[in-house]
This record gives structure tokens, C-alpha cells and sequence, in this order.
């Protein structure tokens, strides 16, 4: 059945990005020989034009996070594979899909700002506020819970830490090599990606490394903390872009192993777990809304227009290149997706410690297959996840910076934006109502937050396409109403379940729901507007 699962989605994939994929391609126009941002406004900071193949690896490293691996486990393990497995496959081609490279086009053709931009083109400035208000407090919110995350995965296994540190060594190394010394990019990864990968294998069988980089998860805070600042200031091309690069090929290794296992796998016991168990299996758990709030990164994410129209936008040589970066990188993170459904067949349920093990359990089963040892495989499971994780975090901290500047007229320094956000994170992490920490009582809405940013970045997308490129947009606006509900009814559910437990749960919630309530209206009356012949920002 695993065999059966993973080919259905790769030609479903493939098929999907050959047709629909090059029916998005014209219908954005995309045009190879005009000029992007990355060319015209480059400043060797932020404005960087990227090989393809490197900003494929930063944009898929940054868009993944857990998402793809621990959304799909969670809402397969309460209502059934099948699901699960449904969504990915539409949400990745018809929603996650058309959003991402939407999002990426319209930064493109403005000026590689934010969707924020977009906005404030076709709908108007205070929607511009009201969105990056919105999509800055919730990226304050991403910072705060994957530093924790990537904390506990440093400190639960020094050998993924030691290897995470040799990522950002190597990477400084090899942005300086290609893009001062101007070695060749592929001759610099034939001498960094062994050094890299073969880090991963040298600290599982270290005991130097496993008693050196043994610290606390306090010790690995902290030191996140300075890494993602540094991140976020320094010139893309010596920390942020290389590192994601390198660290992409062991995402594709991992899914390289996971496509092995899914394949070849043999004495699995599907029957251990179900397809489909109820469309309301416990109180207070609906199929709708909620499979559709969970699994997230794997179908659609609003992160990911974040990405697209933050770091990714200012990297991109040519136009062209928004087909396989902005669509196809949704649809390897399909992959990944279905790969973690079968992570959890394969375990025959949710494990103890959660979707990570469970993850990182049927990597290493899948390892053994080509004679890697089980514990280094599970490491490499890990280390990808955390790779994932890592990358997200490093990338958000950029955006929000990137928000904030766009927020405030761009009368801040990078160097105080990123601050300021940092600061908010780590408030969140540390400030506690009794012993749970504030990102923790809020972290719930975090789902239906995320989703309703895919939402609004949609109705952004399709007003600009109504009212800049006068074309229909019932592709962009179909899946736009349908997040528009799911995510309203999921606030809902919320406002309901916690008036009483959780009274600030429900406030955010009803708050949330005001200004997706005020945006969508607003848009409904800029493209109902009458519009000028030519577009403004082409």
C-alpha cells in the first residue's frame, strides 16, 4: 500500500506540474528577459540574484519547517490516512500551489516587497496595516516556537547539534568562496555537501562530540537567539542563502530515503493502522474544519507566502524561475508530506514523543534498507526535521525584520527591526502564566492564524490579477473562499471551546476574525472599483 501511495502522489505531482503548472506560467505572463528586483535593486544585502538551484534549496528548506511531517501525522493519527492523503494531494496542486507561486509573482512585480505591498497597490493603506500587523505579530509568534523547538532538538541529540553547527560554518565558508572568490558553484558543492553529510555519520560515532556538545536546552536558547539575529542582518549571500542550500540536500537525501521505504518497504501491517476512522472521532474534533487547519505546510500554508514574497522575491534572477521555485517546491513538499504519512503506517500509530519520533523512527527503518544503520538513520530523520525547523526560523526572523521595516516606512534599521521582533519572541518564550509559557496558551490559535494569512494573501493575489492584469481569477479566488471559511469556522470552534477555559484564546480569536472580517471587505469594494487600463506596478 505504501508503494501504491507514494507513486499515485509523485505522478499526480508530475502530471500537475507539466499542465497546471505551465497554465499558471502564462497565465502570470512570466517573462524571461524582464528585469527583477533582485537585478535592478540589488544591494548586496538583501537584493541578491540567486542561481536557481540555490534559491530552490533556500525557498524548499524555508517553507517546509515541521509542518509537512507533523501536520499530517497529527490529523492522520485522529481521523485516518485517507484524509490526510486527499488533502495533500488537491491542497499542493489547486490551493498550496497556485498561492505560493502567486505570491512569489506578485512580489516580483512589486518591487519584491511583501504581500503587504500588494495590498496597499489594490486595496488600499490601511488594509496594508491591518495585514502586516497581522502577519508580523504572527511571524513574532513562529520565531518564538520554533527557537524552542530547535532547542530541544540541539539538546536532545548532540550529534544533530554538532551537525547543525557545522551547516553554518561551512555555509559562511562557501558564500564567501562562491560569491567573493568566484569559485563555481558546483565545484564548491562537490567540496562542501561530503564535509556536510559526512558530519552527520562522524558525530553518531563520536563519543567526543557526544559528550562536548551535550548542553542544556537554556544553553541552546540563547545561543539560537545570536545565530537568527545574525541571520537576519547579515548579507544573504554569506549565512542564510548557502546555508539553506547546503542543508536542502539533506532534506532530499531524507526524502530520497523516504522514497526508497515507501517503495520497497515490505512486510508493513497496514491494517495496524486505520484509513479512516469518523468525521467527528472525539468531542469537539470535526474532519472540517479542522484536518484542514493542521495539516497545513503539506497542502497550503500562509507562511509560505511570507517566504515567497520576503526573502525569496529578492534572490530570483529570472521571472521563469517562480514555476519551479514558487510551484514545484509546494509540490516536493507534498512529497515530504505523504512521506510522513507513511513514517506513521509504518509505526502503526502515534508513538510517545509525538510526530517528531514517529518521523524520525520510520526514517531510520527506511534507512536500513540501503544499509545505513537505523540509529544514524534516525538521526539523519531528525537532523532533517530540525533542518526544516532551523531554516524556518532563520528565515521568519528575516521577514518579520522585513515586515517591520515595511511597517514603519522603512524608518528602521535592520539591525532595530530585527531586534524588536526577537524581543516580542522571546517574551513569548519566557513570560509564563504560572508554568506555561505564553507562547504555549496562544500557540492553539496559531493554526487558523496561519491559515487565514493564506486566505488574505490569496485575496490579495486575485484582486491584483482582477485589477492589475484584467484577467478572471476564479483559480486564485475558489480556494481563497474556502480557507475564508474553513479558517472562520475554525476561529469559531475556538471563541466557543474557551470563552470560559481560555478567555485570551478567545479574544485573539474574535479579533482575528474582525480584521479578516474588515480586509475582506475592503478588497470586495477595491475590485469593485473601476481601474485604469494600464497597471500601476507591472
Amino acid at each position: 500500500m505504501l508503494a501504491t501511495m507514494f507513486i499515485v502522489a509523485i505522478v499526480f505531482f508530475g502530471v500537475a506540474y507539466m499542465t497546471y503548472g505551465q497554465w499558471l506560467k502564462k497565465t502570470f505572463a512570466l517573462d524571461p528577459n524582464k528585469e527583477t528586483p533582485a537585478t535592478c535593486l540589488y544591494d548586496g544585502i538583501d537584493y541578491c540574484p540567486t542561481h536557481p538551484a540555490v534559491l530552490m534549496g533556500h525557498h524548499f528548506a524555508s517553507i517546509a519547517g515541521a509542518g509537512p511531517i507533523v501536520g499530517p501525522i497529527a490529523a492522520a493519527s485522529i481521523f485516518g490516512w485517507l484524509p490526510a492523503y486527499i488533502w495533500i494531494l488537491i491542497g499542493s496542486v489547486f490551493f498550496g500551489g497556485v498561492h505560493d507561486m502567486g505570491a512569489l509573482v506578485a512580489s516580483l512585480r512589486h518591487k519584491g516587497l511583501s504581500v503587504g505591498e500588494v495590498v496597499f497597490e489594490w486595496i488600499g493603506p490601511a488594509a496594508k496595516k491591518l495585514f502586516l500587523v497581522f502577519t508580523w505579530l504572527a511571524l513574532t509568534l513562529v520565531i518564538a516556537v520554533f527557537l524552542e523547538l530547535s532547542a530541544q532538538t540541539f539538546a536532545a541529540d548532540p550529534a544533530v547539534a554538532f551537525s547543525g553547527l557545522i551547516y553554518i560554518v561551512i555555509a559562511m565558508i562557501f558564500g564567501w568562496l562562491v560569491y567573493r572568490m568566484g569559485l563555481n558553484l558546483l565545484y564548491s558543492t562537490i567540496i562542501m555537501l561530503p564535509v556536510v553529510i559526512g558530519a552527520v555519520f562522524y558525530a553518531n560515532a563520536s563519543p567526543w562530540v557526544m559528550s562536548s556538545f551535550k548542553f542544556s536546552v537554556e544553553f541552546w536558547r540563547i545561543a539560537l537567539v545570536f545565530y537568527i539575529f545574525a541571520a537576519s542582518v547579515l548579507p544573504v549571500w554569506l549565512l542564510l542563502q548557502p546555508r539553506d542550500y547546503l542543508a536542502s540536500f539533506l532534506l532530499y537525501f531524507s526524502v530520497g530515503i523516504g522514497t526508497i521505504g515507501m517503495l520497497f518497504m515490505t512486510g508493513v501491517d497496514t491494517a495496524k493502522f486505520p484509513m479512516f476512522t469518523s468525521f467527528s472521532p472525539k468531542e469537539g474534533l470535526y474532519l472540517w474544519p479542522l484536518l484542514f487547519i493542521t495539516v497545513a505546510c503539506g497542502a497550503i500554508s500562509g507562511f509560505h507566502s511570507l517566504v515567497g514574497s520576503g526573502t525569496t522575491s529578492k534572490q530570483m534572477r529570472k521571472e521563469t524561475d517562480a514555476l519551479p521555485v514558487g510551484y514545484g517546491a509546494m509540490l516536493i513538499e507534498g512529497v515530504v508530506a505523504v512521506i510522513a504519512l507513511g513514517t506513521l503506517i509504518l509505526a502503526g500509530g502515534m508513538m510517545k514523543g509525538g510526530p517528531t519520533v514517529v518521523y524520525g523512527a520510520g526514517i531510520g527503518k527506511m534507512a536500513g534498507l540501503i544499509g545505513i544503520d537505523p540509529k544514524v538513520g534516525t538521526s539523519i530523520g531528525l537532523l532533517a526535521l530540525n533542518s526544516f525547523i532551523l531554516t524556518s526560523l532563520d528565515t521568519a526572523t528575516r521577514i518579520a525584520r522585513y515586515q517591520f521595516q515595511e511597517l514603519t516606512g522603512n524608518r528602521v534599521d535592520r539591525y532595530t527591526a530585527t531586534a524588536v521582533g526577537v524581543a516580542i519572541a522571546l517574551v513569548l518564550l519566557f513570560w509564563k502564566t504560572g508554568n506555561t509559557p505564553a507562547w504555549l496558551l496562544i500557540w492553539p490559535v496559531f493554526g487558523a492564524a496561519n491559515q487565514l494569512v493564506a486566505a488574505m494573501a490569496l485575496l490579495a493575489i486575485g484582486t491584483w490579477v482582477i485589477r492589475c492584469l484584467h484577467k478572471p481569477a476564479n483559480f486564485i479566488m475558489i480556494p481563497m473562499l474556502f480557507m475564508l471559511v474553513t479558517t472562520f469556522a475554525g476561529l469559531g470552534l475556538l471563541i466557543k471551546d474557551n470563552l470560559t477555559k481560555q478567555p485570551l484564546l478567545a479574544i485573539i480569536s474574535a479579533v482575528l476574525l474582525i480584521m479578516a472580517f474588515f480586509l475582506v471587505k475592503m478588497a470586495w469594494a477595491a475590485i469593485n472599483k473601476p481601474t485604469d487600463n494600464l497597471c500601476k506596478v507591472d
